[in-house]
């Protein structure tokens, strides 16, 4: 088969598809791990548009967000059984397929297609890597949103838009008690304490987050006064967990918020597929709001990898994927699914809600946005903190000073 070349939008290419509907199937190998009802209504999306142009999507999924998908896909490559596309944001691994002669470059697609000059600073930032586009992004969310159950809220007769601070929200607990409601659930899992963490870094310690996550970290920024702050603070979250929360999953979490539980959750804001796919709505029957107090917000700009294959018709494929995750439209409906922001700043507007709006809002301001640790940090350093992290939280008599000698002697034995 003759590689196409792409020469227009995926519009195009699905016209094409529409008028040869005995379109060749190209298989294409899909490495993830999303597993919630609004991730798979989302991949939904993504695999219909695909089929309508030849490409037949085959599940290799990772089920747990902390198995690490990554090992999983060099594992897969070594045993002879590589993925064709994969979801990964460790720069660590595009490293790796590149200097194995697997890298896939996506620039002259995505400038072809007209893609790149519609990416928002922080997506373009997230899929580059050593100055080459390798990721194609799918979702963009920020990585800690409070999200609140408007009906719990009033009869608990709080108003969470008039929070300023995590003194405000604890301040509140009582009265959300006494009204019969979980005030904050939260899910009790080292990946789900992790994001909570570098969230919270991003609210609290804006001057600190990029130190303590780069490449290699700035060991100075452990004994600050603003690590201390967010531990202290993600003690405070430790001391409200509610029953149940431990090794609970955050969808499951969500669902207590949902269904008038919980009054709020505070997690990344993928929380909103959740709701959307139970029949609520933004605005009306729940309300979303960036931690209170925040100085910055981590963002996560969930995306796709490719191994590169020397077949002409896989690599044909692996372009319509990346064309297809990126087309305005097909972005704004996988959106709508998940409960994430578009990708490219010229996506149609009609599926997005004020929790969209508040996302896009955040990131007009490029001084306010921290890209998520996985694309910047060591991923062992990366890793080593959410296992100090973890014992912080389960070990209610862990100091703040006891947690950042741990995380010393974790840069000292990865570094």
């Amino acid at each position: 088969m003759t590689k196409m070349k792409l020469a227009g939008t995926v519009a195009v290419l699905l016209a094409m598809a529409a008028a040869a509907p005995a379109l060749a199937e190209t298989e294409l190998k899909v490495n993830y791990n999303w597993t919630s009802p609004a991730e798979v209504a989302a991949i939904k999306v993504l695999q219909d548009h695909l089929a309508q142009m030849g490409v037949k999507w085959t599940d290799f999924a990772v089920v747990q967000h902390d198995t690490g998908a990554n090992i999983s896909v060099i594992n897969m490559i070594a045993g002879g059984t590589p993925p064709d596309v994969f979801l990964s944001a460790d720069p660590g691994l595009y490293r790796d397929l590149k200097g194995m002669g697997l890298g896939f470059t996506l620039d002259d697609l995505f400038a072809k297609i007209n893609a790149t000059p519609n990416f928002a600073d922080a997506v373009k930032k997230s899929i580059t890597v050593d100055g080459e586009i390798v990721k194609a992004p799918v979702a963009v969310h920020l990585d800690g949103m409070l999200f609140y159950n408007k009906d719990v809220a009033e009869k608990a007769g709080v108003d969470p838009t008039k929070w300023t601070s995590m003194d405000d929200v604890w301040a509140d607990f009582d009265k959300i008690k006494a009204a019969g409601f979980i005030p904050l659930a939260i899910g009790s899992q080292k990946w789900q304490e992790g994001y909570l963490f570098h969230a919270l870094m991003a609210a609290y310690g804006s001057d600190i987050y990029d130190a303590f996550y780069a490449p290699d970290p700035d060991t100075s920024v452990f004994d600050s006064d603003s690590m201390h702050k967010v531990l202290g603070i993600l003690r405070q979250f430790q001391q409200h967990t509610d029953e149940g929360s431990a090794n609970r999953d955050w969808n499951v979490t969500t669902n207590l918020v949902i269904t008038g539980k919980a009054l709020m959750q505070i997690h990344g804001d993928w929380m909103k597929g959740e709701f959307r796919n139970a029949g609520k709505v933004a605005g009306k029957d729940f309300g979303c709001i960036n931690i209170p107090g925040a100085e910055s917000v981590s963002v996560t700009v969930d995306a796709w990898g490719f191994v590169k294959n020397d077949d002409p018709a896989i690599a044909e494929a692996q372009d319509k994927f990346a064309s297809v995750v990126v087309d305005p439209k097909i972005s704004a409906e996988f959106a709508a699914k998940k409960g994430s922001t578009p990708v490219v700043l010229n996506a149609p507007t009609d599926q997005l809600d004020v929790c969209n709006e508040i996302v896009l809002e955040t990131l007009k301001d490029p001084s306010r946005q921290h890209q998520n640790p996985h694309n910047t940090a060591d991923a062992d350093w990366f890793n080593a903190t959410w296992d100090v992290i973890d014992r912080f939280w389960t070990d209610p008599n862990m100091s703040e000073d006891q947690a950042i000698a741990e995380l010393k002697d974790a840069y000292n034995a990865i570094f």
